[in-house]
């Protein structure tokens, strides 16, 4: 099965020191940097997803700023394929969804950042467009959420919203995808 690694939104802002840190977003992009040396050594199709703020008001993300950037610890290198992005939804108005059918890709896994908001929506697009769908559980990070006066931890939001995408795809640890990927090639 042709597969893509989907690696969303990496980025220096969501780090400390950033302008909107996630929890553990350090261990996450060593996952999905194990990933992505993965399917560079094997010449597996990998695209680095950025979000760029439309607006230059915008609390993060601002295009131009280092916050923007692509953090070093899954880094972008030259050459690479990489797709700029102004909305949650990886497909929504970029080129995405053709490079993944230029390829002929059938599958994809995901990594990234944030689990609950920009892999959850770009999860759904990949599995409402056809494609086999795997999360690096991971290799994502987000944050704690508040709702009505209540704060809901980010291990409990990233879990929730991986039980969620269940319905959408697989959910595996990055080891178990290598695994995977190495059995299939194997065959």
């Amino acid at each position: 099965m042709k597969t893509a690694l989907l690696v969303i939104d990496i980025q220096k802002d969501y780090f400390p020191g950033g302008k909107f840190p996630l929890v553990n977003p350090e261990e996450a992009a060593k996952n999905a940097y194990m990933l992505l040396q993965c399917f560079r050594e094997h010449d597996g199709r990998h695209i680095h997803i950025q979000h760029i703020a439309l607006k230059p008001d915008a609390s993060f993300f601002v295009r131009g700023t280092e916050g923007s950037d692509i953090h070093d610890l899954a880094a972008h290198f030259e050459g690479e394929p990489i797709v700029y992005k102004h909305y949650p939804n990886s497909f929504r108005e970029t080129n995405l969804l053709e490079m993944l059918k230029e390829w002929e890709i059938e599958r994809v896994v995901i990594t990234g950042m944030m689990t609950h908001m920009c892999v959850e929506a770009t999860v759904r697009a990949a599995a409402d467009f056809g494609f086999k769908v795997i999360v690096a559980e991971d290799a994502c990070a987000t944050r704690a959420l508040e709702y009505d006066g209540t704060t809901i931890p980010a291990e409990h939001v990233h879990k929730a919203f991986l039980a969620a995408l269940k319905s959408y795809g697989q959910v595996m640890k990055s080891e178990e995808v290598i695994a995977l990927l190495a059995a299939e090639a194997a065959r």
